[in-house]
């Protein structure tokens, strides 16, 4: 009665001695009817009021299922057997992956990020000899293709075994129809999915939740973890719940922000899995009856008629109607096993809110922590965890409906053609059928990994609060269009005790895997919760890397990047302080905090060398700073470039988190840990680094008050350039390339997803240590080190007499040799400083040691700069010599340069010598891979066009698996729109003769006569159009051709890609492709690895290598992709590599491109990801040596 009719009636005491009496009654007969009729009304009432709270349908849940008596008591009795796990540092993919590989026979994998890493540690496992849960060995089963290991997981399943898979993004896509069968048949298994953004109007390899939307369809459920903990968790029950219910789950986790996040979770005990899967045994042995066996035969896959397949799906019903009690089932198995306790749909903050979120994944960590800290009576979260099937009785009764208001939906996907997210639409679906009038929000956060801040959650309650909210919403980007987005200011909301560190590191210098033996250490040997997180750029091992890092005594539920309160930051690569503003990196930290630069500069030189911005907030946040000169103490005790446990010692010795001699004798076993298999020098260095580490640390003293004065102008910033750039370089490309692109606003972005070629060449990083300077003396101009260069910074320059007499003072040449061709002109060798990543090739490369390599700083003050930027503007003068030889070639501009591949780059040498040959011509088809990360990240696009003629290359990406289909489509039409440019070119002729002038007309002619070949077209089509421009009134038939002209030249058709597209995921399109006949040409980078995602083997890897996916070595021969085409007879194949044979390269290229046909070119390209001892700073001459060893043969094919 209080309920229905409210306090003021009935006290609340009344109601419950009113139920005992009438329960006494009923026990002891003596309920009469009129009293019966009472408490059966007063009944109805509370139904009716639960009805009306509910909005319509009864919001109570349904009854759990509960766990079957006998199963309890063996799960508690494995508890006490085995004892709770212990507490350790593991990410979510490794979380996942040990579950999966527990809990299955097979793992039939692929490599795609960020999935990778489950699939490597389960190859890892299997080599190792780790038993799965059944005391066996799983079998780890690379596939060509995504769809080809969805297949097999089939396959596995089909015959009654036990299978996982690992991926994300377009490779869940391409297991789609494989998984609708899956389904379909009732099949119970887990693929294990860190979910990832998908390639719509641009690839990214960050996390949303787009690609598992995908899957909603499919008849898969799907369960989704938040955390690494519910990851691990989530795991077993999915694998429980599929089992039990017979229906395939996918489990899902958000790529990166919970895959890669390294926290301190409660392992569970192997011998736990065992258990489990006894107590499983009637399910397994179910499903393995149900297997295809001669023993017990039947067939599977039958194809159904109209009269029966609708039946047939509606039998299914029941299946799913069950699977969310099976999931709250599996959850209790794990809540007796390890005493965490979880619901389907999981409700945080106050049971009387007026304001709740929704919300799925990790972005429930940022509102849980928000509303921990606000503690705000108004506001509440509920966490979707079963997505499918949605449970709408469970949903609805999670929530406080009788006080709630409104409700804003967080989703971290975008569905562009719908009403709203999927997310929204269940919730708001659920909310009008439980009768809910209020407001419901559909809001969006977090597109490809976008950082999700407790102030952005913040702003998300104040809307959802106000009068007149905004619907629908972002946040975290800057909607100039629409006015979707709500603003936010930082806050910051983490547990008091909380130490939060950053550290800003260089791709390859080890400060990322430094930084994890750190946060493993503090999580494995304090009572401190750890978690730690790091950010990469798309500049390949050459790019930006940030760690983040947190520890403290209560539990971490920061799902998002350290935006305030840092404590402890580190500058590993000195260049930063001068490119990235001083706000972007300092803003975060607390007054008070610890900054340690590693830089060689004294006190005093502190004082001139830091940017006055950069002072001011050190001086205004009164930090503590120290220095050490790493680079100097890795280069004295044998450690190269890699200053990470050098500077691991000092983050040990000043964060004060372990007892220093405690941490240094941690981090030494760590190190031996890494190292082992490097052998005992590899391991002796780093020990000697640590320990010299300490004793050249320093505390820098400055003057506090001169550091907070200095000006907070950030005109230091601004790039200082010989020509005024375009507003789009200033607007846009500046901002992305110093890591302001965040700031940008939505309409300062293509819809399309197309940009501008020559971005690479405005950024200017400067990042190299040292840079290549030629003595000219010893040089012999054979041009050999341009050539070889991988980011095309060091050029062979030609200058007239005059030109020389106005070069810059210092800026040697010598005069031009090699005949007549030369004559009056003057030779000079010149490298870009700011450009160059000082990889070193070059030197090796170099057949008279012209080249030494010299620190950045002085090259700059000896003049190079200056030598670069009036080299730049000397004209180019490539045409007056013959592109298709080594030397000539690299007289041309290169129109691919400066891109962000790794130091050392193999591929890169390649794809560059094709623009110098072909560029102004060139269309490419890129498969996605390295070569379409360092050829077409936005804001570091090196492709670029020809300074005198505008034309360059025009470049496009599909998708990994397709290229040579994209390819192949590309060509085609390209040949019927010249064929209809040629009928209408004789159409014009044929009836507008007379109309033209004798020189369009005999154009007109010629054209017909070459328009087959490239070099004639590319000469005469410029002046030809010019032409048809001003004679295109004189004749429709003219103005016809001009309409065409865009195609008057032939285009270069090539296709680009890595031997994994080539040789696995992309073979059977090649083959197809070449075996047609087309006119289309291939170069394949072949680095015999997956090199994108990190160094796993594909069907290029030659026998007894060990890679990722081959801890044991690779049991089968390397694929000969050129014996295979050259079987054909048609096509032209040739092997190449640069570094042995520069004049091979160039005539393989050139044989290919003139072959009247398919042409496949594939080149010898080390890699990073080959671990050698040398690095890349001696690439060519590894190709050297592999070629006069046998190991790589070179050869051209042509039929």
């Amino acid at each position: 009665w209080a309920q229905l009719f409210g306090p003021r009636f009935t006290p609340p005491a009344s109601r419950g001695r009113f139920e005992e009496r009438i329960a006494d009654m009923e026990s002891q007969g003596s309920l009469k009817a009129g009293v019966a009729g009472l408490a059966a009304g007063v009944a109805a009432a509370w139904t009716l009021k639960e009805y009306v709270s509910g909005g319509g349908q009864k919001a109570k849940a349904p009854k759990k299922r509960q766990v079957e008596p006998q199963h309890a008591e063996a799960l508690k009795a494995a508890r006490q057997e085995f004892g709770d796990g212990k507490f350790g540092p593991d990410d979510g993919a490794t979380a996942a992956a040990w579950v999966g590989y527990q809990c299955t026979d097979c793992q039939c994998i692929f490599p795609i990020t960020p999935s990778t890493l489950m699939a490597e540690m389960a190859d890892t496992w299997m080599a190792g000899r780790i038993t799965n849960a059944f005391d066996q060995v799983p079998k780890v089963q690379q596939l060509q293709s995504e769809a080809g290991a969805a297949g097999a997981v089939h396959g596995v399943l089909s015959t009654g075994g036990l299978a996982t898979t690992y991926t994300a993004s377009q490779g869940l896509l391409l297991m789609l129809p494989n998984m609708v069968k899956i389904a379909g048949e009732l099949t119970p298994c887990v693929f294990h999915i860190p979910a990832r953004a998908i390639a719509s109007q641009a690839l990214s390899i960050f996390g949303d939740q787009n690609d598992v939307m995908q899957v909603r369809s499919t008849g898969f459920a799907i369960l989704f973890a938040n955390t690494v903990q519910e990851t691990l968790d989530f795991a077993l029950a999915a694998h429980i719940a599929t089992l039990r219910a017979r229906v395939p789950f996918v489990h899902a986790f958000d790529g990166f922000r919970t895959s890669h996040e390294i926290m301190k979770i409660q392992a569970i005990p192997k011998p736990m899995f065992k258990r489990v899967m006894e107590l499983l045994a009637p399910e397994i042995d179910a499903h393995r009856q149900r297997g295809l066996n001669p023993n017990h035969p039947h067939v599977r896959g039958t194809a159904q008629c109209e009269d029966i397949y609708f039946q047939a799906m509606e039998r299914q019903n029941q299946y799913y109607l069950n699977v969310p009690g099976y999931v709250e089932e599996a959850f209790a198995w794990v809540e007796i096993l390890t005493g965490r306790h979880y619901e389907l749909y999981e409700y945080v903050g106050s049971k009387k809110a007026k304001y709740v979120l929704v919300c799925m994944g990790s972005g429930c960590g940022s509102i849980e922590e928000y509303i921990d800290h606000s503690k705000d009576s108004e506001i509440g979260m509920l966490k979707v965890r079963l997505f499918r099937p949605w449970s709408f009785e469970r949903f609805v009764a999670a929530l406080p409906l009788s006080t709630l208001k409104g409700v804003a939906v967080c989703s971290k996907a975008k569905d562009n053609a719908a009403m709203g997210e999927p997310l929204f639409m269940d919730v708001a679906a659920s909310l009008q059928k439980a009768g809910f009038t209020g407001p419901v929000l559909n809001g969006r956060f977090g597109l490809s990994s976008k950082d999700f801040v407790p102030g952005m959650v913040h702003a998300i309650y104040q809307n959802l609060k106000s009068p007149k909210p905004q619907d629908p919403f972002t946040v975290g980007v800057e909607d100039d269009m629409l006015g979707y987005s709500l603003s936010y200011q930082p806050m910051s909301t983490v547990p008091k005790g909380t130490t939060q560190c950053i550290f800003w590191g260089f791709g390859s210098d080890g400060t990322v895997g430094a930084n994890k033996n750190t946060i493993k250490i503090i999580a494995q040997n304090t009572n401190l919760h750890a978690q730690g997180y790091f950010q990469y750029d798309a500049l390949k091992s050459g790019g930006v890397t940030i760690s983040y890092l947190r520890f403290g005594p209560e539990p971490i539920k920061s799902s998002y990047l350290i935006d305030s309160g840092c404590t402890y930051i580190a500058m590993h690569k000195k260049e930063y302080i001068f490119t990235i503003k001083a706000r972007l990196i300092l803003d975060v930290c607390s007054v008070g905090s610890t900054l340690v630069l590693n830089v060689p500069w004294t006190d005093e030189e502190m004082n001139t060398k830091l940017p006055e911005p950069f002072r001011r907030l050190v001086g205004e946040k009164k930090m503590k700073v120290f220095a050490i000169d790493a680079a100097s103490v890795a280069k004295k005790t044998g450690m190269g470039k890699l200053i990470n446990n050098i500077m691991t010692a000092v983050f040990f010795k000043l964060s004060g988190v372990l007892p220093v001699d405690q941490a240094l004798c941690l981090l030494k076993d760590a190190v031996k840990k890494t190292y082992k298999s490097k052998g005992d020098h590899i391991v002796g260095q780093n020990i000697k680094a640590v320990d010299a580490a300490l004793t050249e640390l320093r505390e820098v003293k400055y003057d506090l008050a001169a550091w907070s004065a200095a000006s907070a102008s950030e005109a230091f910033y601004k790039k200082q350039r010989d020509e005024e750039p375009p507003a789009y370089v200033t607007e846009i490309l500046d901002k992305v390339q110093v890591r302001e692109g965040t700031e940008l606003k939505v309409s300062q972005l293509e819809p399309d997803g197309c940009v501008q070629v020559g971005q690479t060449a405005w950024a200017k990083r400067g990042v190299a240590e040292c840079i290549p300077v030629v003595d000219m003396d010893k040089c012999i101009q054979c041009n050999v080190c341009s050539a070889i260069c991988p980011h095309a910074v060091i050029r062979p320059f030609l200058l007239s007499a005059g030109e020389l007499e106005t070069s810059p003072e210092g800026f040697d040449a010598r005069k031009a040799t090699g005949g007549n061709t030369y004559a009056g002109l003057h030779f000079r060798i010149q490298a870009s400083p700011l450009d160059c990543t000082g990889c070193e090739v070059c030197t090796h490369a170099c057949p008279t040691s012209a080249l030494t390599m010299t620190p950045l700083p002085k090259a700059i003050e000896s003049g190079h700069e200056k030598f670069w930027n009036f080299a730049m503007k000397v004209p180019n003068r490539g045409a007056r010599f013959d592109p298709f030889t080594l030397k000539g070639s690299q007289f041309q501009q290169p129109l691919m340069e400066f891109s962000g591949a790794c130091e050392g780059c193999g591929e890169t040498p390649y794809a560059k010598l094709i623009t110098q040959m072909f560029g102004k011509r060139l269309i490419v088809a890129n498969a996605t891979g390295c070569s379409s990360i360092w050829g077409g990240t936005a804001g570091w696009v090196p492709y670029t066009k020809d300074k005198a003629t505008g034309r360059g290359v025009a470049w496009g990406n599909s998708l990994f698996e397709d290229n040579a289909e994209f390819g192949l489509g590309q060509f085609l039409a390209v040949r019927q729109r010249r064929l209809q440019l040629k009928d209408r070119v004789k159409a014009a002729l044929a009836k507008s003769s007379a109309a033209m002038t004798p020189a369009l007309r005999g154009g007109l002619e010629q054209w017909l006569e070459f328009s087959d070949d490239r070099a004639v077209t590319e000469k005469i089509a410029p002046g030809l159009t010019e032409l048809l421009q001003a004679e295109k009134a004189a004749a429709p038939e003219i103005a016809e051709v001009l309409r065409l002209a865009d195609l008057l030249m032939k285009p270069s058709m090539w296709m680009f890609g890595g031997d994994g597209w080539a040789n696995d995921i992309g073979y059977g399109g090649i083959d197809h492709v070449l075996a047609g006949g087309h006119d289309v040409k291939i170069c394949v980078f072949d680095t015999e690895v997956y090199s994108n995602t990190g160094g796993q083997s594909s069907k290029a890897t030659p026998m007894g290598a060990v890679a990722k996916f081959a801890q044991g070595g690779r049991a089968v021969q390397k694929k000969d992709m050129g014996a295979l085409f050259m079987k054909y007879g048609n096509i032209y194949v040739a092997s190449c590599a640069i570094g042995a044979n520069f004049k091979q390269t160039v005539q393989a290229f050139t044989e290919a491109e003139n072959y009247d046909g398919p042409a496949i070119v594939v080149c010898y390209s080390p890699c990073i990801e080959h671990r050698t001892k040398t690095g890349l700073s001696q690439m060519s001459l590894d190709q050297k040596e592999a070629v006069e060893c046998g190991y790589w043969p070179l050869y051209r094919y042509n039929p």
